[in-house]
C-alpha cells in the first residue's frame, strides 16, 4: 500500500483577524446541513438530501422556498417521475429532503402533498452469484479489492458499511465482525469468513505501518462524531478507531487539519464491474451482488429466514423474504401434498 508523503503548504489566517471577522449567516443549504447533522443523520443521508433540495429549488427558477409550498413540491416531484422516469424510492427521498426542509429548518408544516404523479414501483429481483462465478470474479481481483469482495461475499455487508470498517470493531479472535451504525442507524455482528483471515492479518500489519507514519506527520482519521473527538482528543490518531481500508491520500479539513478517509466505495465497486467483465461471465455484477448471494447461499443451507434477516439488518421480514422466491422455496416452490403420496 502506498502512503501519500507530499504536504501542500497552506496560508495561515492570524487568530486576531478571525476574532475580529463577523460570522457569517448561514446559507440555505448550510442551515440544511447544520440540521441534518444535529439530528444525526448520517453523512450519506445528508448528501442525497441536500442534493434534492438544491434541484428543488433550481427547478422552480431559484426562488426561495418560503415563498412555495404544496403545489410546487408537487409539480417538482411530478416531473421527476414523467420527465426524469425516476425510481418510486428515489421519488420518496426527494420528497423527504424537501419535507425535511420545510419541517425543521423553516419551521413550517406544509401538510399533505397532493396531486403527484406516481413514479412506478418496480421490483427487481436481486442478481445472485453461484459460488463458481463468485471465484471467477475473485480471480480476477488483487489485493485491496479482493478482500473487500471477500468479505461483502462472506459477511453480507453493504458496500459502504466494507469500506468504513474501523480496526476495533474486527475481531479476529472471535471471527465476527461489528457493524457500526449501518443503514437505519443500526449496529449488527455478522460472521468473519475464515477464508480471509490470514489476508486480512497481513493486511491489518501494512496497515498499521502506514498509521505509524501518519502519527509522526500529525494525520488523523477522518469520520468521528465532533461528541467523541471532544470526550476522547486522541482517538483520531488511536490504531483502533483507523479504518480497516483507509485512502491511499489525504485531505486538508479546514479546521482539523490533514486527514484521511476510508477507501472510496466508488473505486471498490469499479474494480469489482470490471473484474466480472474480465472473467467473462456475461451477466450483470454489482458489490451488491455479493451481499445477495450471502443471503441466497446461507438459506439454501439451511439457515433461518430470521436468522439471515438479523446478518443482514433488515428492519421488515418482507424484504429478506424476496430471496426464498430467488431460491424458488416461497409459496410457489412448496412441495404439493400429491408428490408426497
Amino acid at each position: 500500500m502506498r502512503w501519500c508523503g507530499m504536504v501542500h503548504p497552506v496560508n495561515l489566517v492570524p487568530a486576531s483577524h478571525l476574532q475580529d471577522a463577523p460570522a457569517r449567516p448561514l446559507s440555505l443549504l448550510g442551515q440544511l446541513r447544520a440540521r441534518l447533522r444535529t439530528r444525526h443523520y448520517s453523512r450519506k443521508t445528508e448528501e442525497a438530501y441536500v442534493k434534492w433540495v438544491r434541484r428543488f429549488v433550481v427547478f422552480h427558477g431559484r426562488r426561495h422556498p418560503r415563498t412555495m409550498g404544496t403545489r410546487e413540491i408537487a409539480a417538482f416531484l411530478t416531473n421527476l417521475a414523467t420527465e426524469h422516469k425516476v425510481s418510486a424510492s428515489t421519488q420518496n427521498v426527494a420528497l423527504a429532503a424537501v419535507l425535511f426542509l420545510y419541517r425543521h429548518v423553516l419551521g413550517a408544516d406544509v401538510g399533505f402533498v397532493d396531486g403527484v404523479e406516481r413514479a412506478r414501483h418496480r421490483r427487481r429481483q436481486p442478481d445472485i452469484l453461484a459460488p463458481e462465478h463468485v471465484r471467477a470474479v475473485l480471480r480476477e481481483l488483487r489485493g485491496v479489492h479482493r478482500l473487500c469482495a471477500l468479505l461483502m461475499y462472506g459477511s453480507g455487508l453493504r458496500v459502504g458499511e466494507c469500506v468504513a470498517l474501523r480496526v476495533k470493531d474486527v475481531d479476529l479472535e472471535v471471527h465476527e465482525i461489528t457493524v457500526r451504525r449501518g443503514k437505519g442507524g443500526k449496529d449488527r455482528r455478522v460472521p468473519l469468513p475464515r477464508v480471509a483471515e490470514a489476508a486480512l492479518r497481513r493486511h491489518l500489519d501494512r496497515v498499521r505501518e502506514g498509521h505509524t507514519w501518519d502519527v509522526r506527520r500529525g494525520i488523523r482519521t477522518s469520520g468521528l462524531p465532533d461528541t467523541l473527538e471532544s470526550k476522547l482528543p486522541g482517538a483520531a490518531t488511536d490504531w483502533p478507531w483507523q479504518f480497516v481500508f483507509p485512502a491511499r491520500s489525504v485531505y486538508r479539513d479546514s479546521a482539523n487539519g490533514l486527514r484521511r478517509h476510508h477507501l472510496h466505495a466508488t473505486a471498490l465497486q469499479r474494480a469489482v464491474t470490471t473484474a466480472a467483465r474480465v472473467s467473462g461471465l456475461g451477466k450483470r455484477v454489482t458489490c451488491h451482488s455479493f451481499r445477495h448471494s450471502f443471503a441466497t447461499e446461507l438459506l439454501r443451507n439451511g439457515a433461518d429466514i430470521r436468522t439471515v434477516q438479523e446478518l443482514l439488518g433488515h428492519s421488515d421480514l418482507r424484504t429478506t423474504m424476496i430471496y426464498t422466491h430467488v431460491l424458488n422455496r416461497g409459496g410457489l416452490g412448496a412441495i404439493s401434498p400429491a408428490d408426497r403420496l
